[in-house]
């Protein structure tokens, strides 16, 4: 399945995206997404509508995906930003 990434005219396989964050603070991933994007990384924010189905609880997390290729600068980034806890095991 090809998605694309929003901000991006790239289009990436399935299994070619790695997860960095994943939270339900909206906060801490618009943030995340500002450091990638103000470096021209190619970022994803998956699940981010799933609010309006569960009711706005919090329940489910947003998922903040980058291009494979993309992930250990992606990582340098959000971990320089103070994000380095935030981020996913590889």
């Amino acid at each position: 399945m090809r998605h694309p990434v929003p901000g991006s005219h790239r289009v990436y396989e399935e299994g070619n995206v790695v997860e960095l964050i994943r939270a339900n603070d909206v906060v801490l991933i618009g943030f995340a997404q500002s450091v990638l994007e103000a470096a021209d990384i190619p970022v994803l924010v998956a699940d981010e509508h799933m609010s309006a189905l569960e009711g706005s609880i919090g329940a489910f997390g947003r998922r903040l995906l980058v291009p494979s290729d993309h992930a250990a600068q992606a990582r340098r980034l959000l971990t320089d930003a103070g994000l380095g806890h935030e981020l996913r095991r590889p």
